[in-house]
């Protein structure tokens, strides 16, 4: 007899896929097809203005000059939006540890604690048990979304989307077929990330990217972004991307709290290491579109002999997914991010650790450009985007696989393209509504309704 407090019996592997394909009689998946705005959708200006609240108000007009740069820029600036979007289309009740922010250019290449490179996906800062469903929309319709941009047609554009979701569908397979473990344990080397591309340009191209963040080094980056001031290293001021508070500044003194507190989050073997180091500067630093205007900085530290260590320090605020599947269930969204990594990534930063400064916000930390290397959409051919979308469906499956779902949902995909058709519809359609928001964003600063402030 089971005992009253030992956990539920697991279903089979066997048993959970028969459940998911039992869900395509609720949600069939040729419903995940469509794409029709409620006549009372909300207005997307009016997302994009209510998630400036509590942001650096003199740093939100370089937000929105980079979200003008093109309606990718702005597909990667409006997570809220899409987001707002996503909870009114069809869902199988199934959820996972999602990205939330699950778009094209939030995949790339990272240094394990090993020193091996993998790929995988990269940024948390929405991550949520959330819908499955939610991340593979976002991501094919960044895919038709980027592929616009470089021009290509919409039935290139549409393959590319099939690509990934077919991949996504794929591999979730396989891991179906694993153990707990094997799914838990895998990961994308760096091999494939160099394996997506045929052509001798691009491959060339990405093979230096991949030798550059192999030998990137701490003290390499020391002579690029810090300079010598009155004996001491500091960073090197770029306003408004880089720049110094005064000492006495909130903000700055906020700062300093966080990383003097942030410690205490790391595993002790980390705060040994980490104590070998001391504090030299903080500065200031705008990044990415959908962050701009959220405390962010850099952190230099140095050990013995002027060996350096550089920390990015992000503030967290709540996730855009907050409003449709409920709040988190941390208190600090710094640790959800934190989590949400931990359990997506094959391998996370050994620095990575959360606190809540003095001033009452939440930030988490990570070591800056540790081996990163990101694939440049730009200039990309028919051909590499579809190979790149196949390996960005399989690095989410491999992410989403590890939530315990894994059996349950590959059940519901099945094997046949069915599900990969309907997204492809979607993603197209999605990217007319993107369009669509895009250009009422460029009506609003050519008439002066909203400042943009392009580098």
């Amino acid at each position: 007899m089971q005992n009253q407090n030992s956990p539920p019996k697991s279903l089979s592997r066997a048993e959970s896929s028969v459940m998911g394909k039992a869900l395509r009689d609720q949600v069939p998946r040729s419903s995940h097809g469509e794409w029709l705005p409620l006549p009372n959708r909300p207005d997307p200006l009016a997302l994009l203005e209510e998630s400036n609240q509590g942001r650096l108000l003199e740093l939100v007009p370089i937000r929105y000059g980079r979200m003008l740069a093109s309606p990718f820029t702005f597909l990667r600036g409006a997570a809220n939006i899409m987001a707002s979007d996503l909870a009114e289309t069809p869902k199988t009740g199934i959820k996972v540890q999602t990205c939330g922010d699950c778009h094209l250019s939030n995949f790339g290449g990272y240094g394990t604690p090993e020193r091996n490179l993998v790929f995988d996906v990269n940024d948390f800062d929405e991550t949520l048990a959330a819908p499955w469903e939610w991340d593979v929309k976002r991501l094919a319709s960044s895919i038709v979304v980027a592929s616009r941009y470089l021009k290509l047609s919409d039935k290139i554009s549409r393959a590319a989307a099939i690509a990934a979701v077919q991949s996504y569908r794929e591999h979730l397979h396989e891991y179906a077929q694993m153990t707990v473990l094997e799914a838990w344990y895998d990961h994308i080397g760096v091999e494939s990330l160099l394996s997506f591309t045929s052509h001798a340009k691009e491959l060339k191209k990405l093979k230096s990217e991949v030798s550059k963040a192999k030998a990137l080094k701490p003290v390499l980056e020391l002579h690029k972004l810090t300079k010598t001031v009155n004996g001491h290293r500091r960073f090197i001021d770029n306003p408004p991307l880089v720049f110094h508070e005064s000492p006495e500044d909130p903000l700055a003194l906020e700062m300093l709290s966080v990383f003097h507190k942030y410690r205490k989050t790391l595993r002790e073997d980390a705060r040994i290491l980490l104590d070998q180091y001391h504090l030299v500067d903080v500065a200031m630093k705008v990044v990415g579109i959908g962050s701009v205007g959220t405390r962010c900085g850099v952190a230099l530290l140095v050990a013995e002999d002027n060996d350096p260590l550089f920390l990015q320090i992000k503030e967290a605020r709540p996730s855009v997914l907050e409003p449709y599947v409920g709040k988190s269930t941390y208190e600090n969204h710094a640790q959800r991010v934190v989590v949400g990594q931990h359990l997506m990534q094959a391998s996370s930063d050994i620095f990575l650790g959360w606190t809540r400064g003095d001033s009452g916000h939440d930030f988490y930390l990570r070591q800056l450009r540790d081996m990163k290397t990101s694939v440049e959409i730009e200039g990309m051919s028919q051909t590499d985007l579809c190979g790149y979308s196949h390996l960005c469906g399989w690095a989410l499956a491999r992410s989403h696989a590890r939530s315990g779902k894994r059996c349950m949902i590959s059940g519901y995909l099945g094997q046949s393209d069915t599900f990969d058709q309907a997204i492809a519809n979607f993603a197209v359609a999605y990217a007319d509504q993107n369009e669509q928001d895009y250009k009422k964003l460029v009506a609003a600063v050519e008439a002066g309704q909203i400042k943009a402030i392009q580098e």
